[in-house]
């Protein structure tokens, strides 16, 4: 031991500060060197910190950075995050790693203990936080209600309604008074009223001519991208954060306590109503339909409750992520596109003059049939090609459960997190061709028709057995806005602001959209 002293001591004194500089700086320089070699076209892992680095320095446009890198790589790059932190994985904007993901070998790639475990205090259980049998579960029960002629038909009337009298009522007044409003902010207030009315029955009037403050919804955004910190914090940070109730981490608890109390009420009132009534068979919405199905359950005795007040709350939660967020941020770009290709937005409004021009005199109504809103094959093409260059859900993210092998040849260890970019998957030449970077909603018609496309290079709704069971409730709602605002008005996007997407689980415009009205003259 002594002898071990000595020697220490006498590596100590002789050797000098600027030599352990030196040897650190070579040894950073031979890391990263060969991390560089290792990186195969993809961003490079510097040491100890891994991708954190670039991620900081690209915050502010993350998924053009993302974009540029993907295809480098070729389509497909590895990552780590910093030594210990746990964070490894691949990023892919392939379509045959993507089939591969969502079809092939679905079994292998939920969402995996990473996600759920981020979004567990928020979604708990609910639909887009569950795996395996729960989820299939969950998606059937959905799927059932939202495919039935009951509901398709309260859906569309519901819309209709909102639309004529108030979101059109709240334009009016826009234009008359000259203001210049956020449209993202209106549009999110619309789709918020319409999923409540329409899932739980319930109007939050949040789309009032005022345009009230919904502490809800402010709490329910809040939520969303505090729980979006998770995924860019280490374990051994945000836990101890969230067990001592500080920081970031005592906002999301409060904003959370807000959600689950308006999914509380919700609930509650709908069980008191089914008390007071005896039944809900008068109600249309999906809420007081499946509390319904689980009252007739009840009449078997050997069974117990059909569903819990906390998968009602959970239902709730995630109805309200599915139709709020989504749609009304899809809207918003549309609008900010077409306002910057005015060739496409003649070519809406002529095929809306077509098709009024096909009613009789007796049928003089402002708003659209369905068959009507069927035949706007232009306008549907122009959502779709919107939704390509700026999809609502920019990424997604899975967790391998065992080693697997990918179409391009990519190794998956088990446990990595697999993203798949659908923000670059619009943007990638071999996919939509060298025009992939333009908005041409002609590229989706066909003698007439929209083509619907290989599913798997258009992942804007998921793919295979996640495909979005609202997708056609979300066109249906996104043609009948589109459709009654340019009839009515031409938006004129004010100068001088910047439009960029906000780093978060939904691509919000980061500033909003701020816009004037001008009638239009038919």
């Amino acid at each position: 031991m002594s002898m071990l002293l000595s020697a220490v001591n006498w590596v100590y004194s002789h050797l000098k500060l600027s030599d352990v500089a030196l040897a650190l700086v070579g040894f950073f320089l031979l890391s990263y060197l060969r991390e560089k070699l290792v990186s195969k076209g993809g961003p490079v892992m510097w040491p100890v910190l891994g991708i954190t680095p670039m991620l900081v320095l690209n915050k502010n446009d993350l998924f053009g950075w993302c974009t540029k890198w993907v295809v480098r790589a070729g389509g497909t790059f590895h990552y780590r995050g910093v030594w210990f932190g746990g964070l490894y994985g691949i990023m892919t904007a392939d379509p045959a790693n993507i089939e591969h993901i969502l079809k092939t070998n679905f079994k292998n790639y939920p969402k995996g203990e990473f996600y759920r475990e981020r979004f567990s205090d928020l979604l708990e259980d609910g639909i887009f936080n569950a795996d395996d049998e729960l989820w299939k579960e969950e998606r059937r029960v959905a799927k059932t209600e939202m495919h039935t002629s009951r509901f398709l038909e309260h859906t569309f009337t519901t819309i209709r309604d909102l639309v004529e009298q108030k979101l059109v009522k709240l334009m009016e007044n826009m234009t008359t008074s000259k203001r210049v409003f956020d449209l993202q902010d209106v549009l999110l207030r619309f789709t918020f009223d319409n999923i409540c009315i329409s899932a739980f029955g319930v109007d939050p009037g949040s789309l009032e001519i005022d345009l009230p403050e919904i502490p809800f919804a402010k709490a329910f955004e809040d939520a969303t991208e505090y729980s979006l910190a998770r995924f860019l914090l280490p374990p051994f940070v945000w836990k101890p954060m969230r067990f001592l109730g500080i920081g970031y981490e005592r906002k999301l608890k409060k904003a959370i306590t807000i959600v689950h109390a308006f999914a509380n009420k919700t609930v509650r009132e709908r069980r008191n109503k089914m008390r007071k009534l005896g039944s809900l068979n008068d109600s249309s919405d999906i809420l007081s339909r499946l509390m319904q199905r689980e009252y007739e359950k009840e009449e078997d005795t050997t069974r117990g409750n059909y569903f819990s007040d906390k998968y009602f709350r959970e239902f709730c939660t995630s109805f309200i992520i599915a139709g709020r967020d989504t749609t009304s941020v899809a809207l918003v770009w549309f609008f900010w596109l077409v306002q910057k290709h005015p060739q496409v937005e003649k070519r809406i409004l002529s095929e809306i003059r077509e098709i009024r021009g096909k009613r009789t005199r007796q049928e003089t109504c402002d708003w659209f049939e369905v068959e009507e809103l069927k035949e706007m094959v232009y306008l549907q093409a122009a959502l779709t090609e919107s939704l390509r260059l700026y999809p609502s859900v920019p990424m997604e993210m899975k967790q391998a459960l065992d080693d697997d092998v990918w179409p391009d040849g990519t190794r998956v260890k088990k446990g990595a997190r697999v993203y798949y970019s659908v923000f670059s998957m619009g943007r990638i030449e071999s996919i939509w061709g060298k025009d992939c970077e333009d908005y041409k909603p002609e590229r989706w018609i066909k003698e007439g028709r929209i083509v619907s496309g290989d599913q798997f290079k258009y992942v804007v709704f998921n793919a295979g057995p996640r495909l979005c069971v609202g997708k056609k409730f979300a066109y249906t709602q996104m043609k009948m806005v589109a459709a009654a605002i340019l009839m009515r008005y031409s938006v004129k996007v004010v100068e001088g602001q910047t439009i960029i997407p906000k780093l978060t689980t939904t691509l919000y415009m980061k500033n909003g959209m701020r816009v004037t009205l001008l009638p239009r003259d038919w």
